[in-house]
């Protein structure tokens, strides 16, 4: 039975990215709010722990954000988290090819007007203006192109740019992925000068230290609830509106004006909401984390912490201190490898680039995730639910599979946890 009471509360359910930044901002509106999460910690895909094989603190997945990700900066600004972000400095994203041991940069050029684009050394080498304009072709692309049918990924210009950052940026294999979605963050960064696609890396704290610890204190500053270990198990419907929210120790009456956000992965929704459409295909992500003899030294290609890689079977490496880290993306075809192969394959491509040649493997942790984001294909991006549940007045949906205009992507996470919440409050 619905409880009687005039002023709202909000029930937020789900302590990813999505689900904190929906509270959070809730919060800092004077909002009652209440944040539950199934499993015993806060961060969904995108947290740190200490390893024991490593003794080092590491993150789940390597994530790279943009200058362009506004609603994660504003975020970031609203608990505090901006410090525990590394920002790289001057503007440009080193590149090296596995295969030769070729190196280069792309470094755009201050400004919104893609200028930089004329000057050859802001540009991988062998590459024209033609080249470096053929993206533009994404804009006119329908909602049923794929990026290979509209950029040449076997060209020199997809083998050395277009690919590496189309499998990164979607996770999916640009033979089969969105070209609409492509062009979208494309659109906000290449095409938007220096500052646009300026990346930030997480600190020595990790992810959690920027994204997840100062959320939960910026929360529980402003008396929100948090409850671990909270699986929403159903909901109770009535008189077209959630009156409960069942969990394992029993179901919690919510009130005449309380507010649901399932902020929670598509399969979850879907379970509690079986008529909801929502992309349920999803492609896998794996990350590698070595602990090295010492750290790499700077004459890393581009000496920055960070390198794309070309021509092997990796994307992005990344540095903190003596751990190198290593993601491929679209990653599916890994999943069934034990992990002693992984490393030993990824190990082995990259040691003679960073002065290692010949050398063991060193300790190495392996992580998968299978289902790591919704598969970035024209038939599931149709797919992609708007935040507003329909035929429920009271509930949302938020996470990166939602109607975002963006792929699985911190940014697209953020934006939807604040899109639900002003909904919500509206």
């Amino acid at each position: 039975m619905t409880v009687p009471n005039t002023h709202p509360h909000y029930h937020i359910v789900g302590a990813g990215l999505a689900g904190l930044s929906c509270a959070s901002l809730l919060a800092e509106q004077g909002a009652a709010v209440t944040l539950y999460e199934a499993a015993g910690q806060a961060g969904g895909r995108c947290r740190s722990f200490t390893d024991p094989l490593l003794d080092r603190l590491i993150d789940n997945g390597n994530h790279l954000m943009l200058g362009a990700n506004l609603h994660a900066f504003a975020y970031l600004d609203r608990i505090g988290g901006r410090q525990g972000l590394i920002r790289i400095d001057p503007v440009r994203l080193p590149f090296l090819d596995v295969a030769d041991g070729r190196h280069w940069q792309v470094s755009p050029g201050m400004g919104a007007l893609p200028l930089w684009l004329l000057d050859r050394k802001r540009r991988p080498p062998d590459l024209g203006l033609l080249d470096m304009l053929a993206p533009l072709r994404l804009a006119f692309a329908s909602a049923a192109d794929r990026v290979g049918d509209v950029l040449d990924m076997k060209s020199p210009a997809g083998r050395a740019l277009w690919h590496p950052l189309a499998v990164s940026i979607l996770n999916t294999d640009p033979a089969e992925a969105s070209a609409r979605l492509l062009w979208s963050v494309f659109k906000r960064t290449l095409l938007r000068g220096a500052e646009a696609c300026r990346p930030y890396i997480a600190g020595e704290g990790g992810l959690s230290a920027a994204l997840v610890t100062p959320a939960l204190s910026h929360l529980t500053s402003r008396d929100a609830e948090v409850r671990f270990n909270h699986r929403l198990r159903h909901l109770e419907i009535a008189d077209g509106r959630v009156v409960a929210l069942g969990f394992a120790d029993g179901a919690r009456p919510l009130g005449a004006a309380d507010r649901v956000v399932l902020a929670v992965p598509p399969d979850a929704a879907v379970s509690l909401l079986p008529n909801l459409a929502a992309p349920l295909e999803s492609r896998a992500i794996l990350n590698l984390h070595f602990r090295l003899p010492a750290p790499v030294p700077s004459s890393l290609p581009g000496g920055l912490p960070l390198v794309g890689l070309v021509g092997g079977l990796a994307e992005w490496l990344f540095l903190r201190g003596d751990v190198l880290s290593v993601t491929i993306s679209a990653a599916d075809a890994w999943m069934e490898e034990t992990a002693e192969t992984i490393s030993a394959r990824i190990w082995a491509e990259l040691a003679p680039h960073l002065g290692r040649s010949g050398q063991t493997c060193p300790p190495c942790r392996v992580i998968k995730e299978r289902r790591a984001t919704f598969a970035a294909t024209p038939s599931m991006e149709s797919r992609r639910p708007a935040a507003k549940v329909q035929g429920l007045e009271n509930l949302w949906l938020a996470g990166d599979w939602t109607q975002t205009g963006l792929p699985a992507t911190i940014e697209g996470a953020v934006q939807s946890g604040h899109v639900a919440a002003l909904a919500a409050l509206a």
